[in-house]
């Protein structure tokens, strides 16, 4: 009986182990190599026109292996928007100083506890890092973001200065600098005449106030197009870039930089039903999963395909396939393929490319397995 006992918990734990070694999609096959070249080009691109880089690893939640690449590719000023994220690079032991995107006043204890510095927009939130610094005898940086039109973050122009004295007269904050934010939420250019205001703005403070601005923050990703045409950068000296490291492309019409790699990161998923059926669903049509009423194009007969992966692991809509195949829908935990004259059978991977939406939804799902390729 003992023996019938033990051979069966043996028989459980090489089965644990066998779906353990079999699990591996739906799964994101992450090319350190590749983020790493994609991080030194920018910094050298960047850096001839006197343009310091950070690094933003929100849309890869922190993952520690991606930022000790960045560190490692000469990066050595990484930025989060989430406290959580920046704790778990600092205990995972990266070395570099940390920007927090946006501080909550609720988190503000932890804000200057882990943040070397934070993107402010309000005073009464500085006056809470003030306190909060106090009790820990330190310093808390801080960049003073600037509304140029986006309508997301940022003090008011008008006020900048005002604001700017009020926090210099605040213990256990000092002002690093200023920024901006643009092409974000109202999807507004960085274009020569915002980053010539902004500048102005910098020279402004620094000309009335008697100080030397670190940080002149022009934007993000969404600003190579201006930094390729400008002759002059002006006093902006600092670019956040997230999406262009990571997948290689300029973010107003996100076409390619030359000599960068846009396929860093795959997104890979398993067939597991694949069959001749009707091009269009048979029955009373009534809302889908998601509330919405879908329509179908008549293509006959066709071979529907079956991923396993859904709308709880990635944003169907920022994929592409690699084959010629097309993507009719998705539900929670399926995606449903037209294979058109592509022979896939179960079993099969399909690999797809991945916009900025759709990585960061796969990067945030505990269900999608991450898998680093090219480590260095």
């Amino acid at each position: 009986m003992r023996k019938t006992c033990q051979n069966y918990i043996q028989s459980i734990s090489r089965t644990a182990k066998e779906i353990v070694i079999d699990m591996t999609t739906p799964r994101i096959d992450i090319d350190l190599a590749k983020i790493a070249h994609n991080a030194k080009k920018l910094k050298g691109i960047y850096g001839s026109k006197g343009i310091g880089v950070i690094g933003v690893t929100k849309v890869v939640c922190g993952d520690p292996r991606i930022a000790d690449v960045l560190v490692k590719s000469g990066i050595n000023t990484l930025a989060d928007s989430r406290i959580t994220n920046i704790k778990r690079m600092r205990e995972a032991g990266i070395k570099a100083q940390f920007v927090l995107l946006r501080t909550p006043p609720s988190q503000a204890e932890s804000v200057v506890k882990y943040a070397d510095i934070s993107l402010n927009s309000e005073l009464s939130v500085v006056k809470i890092l003030s306190k909060f610094a106090m009790n820990n005898n330190t310093t808390h940086k801080i960049i003073l973001m600037v509304e140029l039109g986006d309508l997301r973050e940022g003090v008011i122009p008008s006020d900048l200065e005002d604001t700017v004295k009020e926090v210099m007269s605040l213990e256990g904050i000092e002002l690093a600098g200023i920024g901006t934010n643009l092409a974000c939420f109202g999807g507004i250019k960085p274009d020569e005449e915002k980053m010539g205001y902004l500048s102005s703005l910098a020279r402004d403070i620094e000309e009335r106030l008697g100080l030397t601005l670190e940080f002149v923050s022009g934007g993000n990703s969404a600003n190579y197009t201006w930094f390729v045409s400008t002759e002059d950068v002006g006093r902006v000296n600092n670019l956040r870039l997230g999406e262009s490291i990571y997948l290689g492309c300029e973010t107003l019409y996100r076409t390619p930089i030359p000599g960068l790699y846009t396929d860093a990161f795959t997104m890979i998923a398993e067939v597991i039903e694949s069959k001749i059926k009707p091009s269009i669903p048979y029955g009373e049509v009534c809302q889908d999963t998601f509330g919405n009423i879908p329509e179908f194009q008549d293509h006959g007969q066709i071979r529907r395909v079956i991923l396993g992966v859904g709308l709880q692991d990635v944003l169907v809509s920022g994929l592409t396939p690699r084959l010629d195949i097309d993507i009719l829908g998705a539900s929670s935990d399926h995606i449903i393929l037209s294979a058109k004259q592509v022979d896939l059978k179960v079993g099969n991977e399909v690999v797809f490319n991945l916009n900025y939406g759709a990585l960061l939804s796969v990067m945030t799902s505990p269900y999608v397995i991450k898998r680093y390729v090219n480590g260095l």
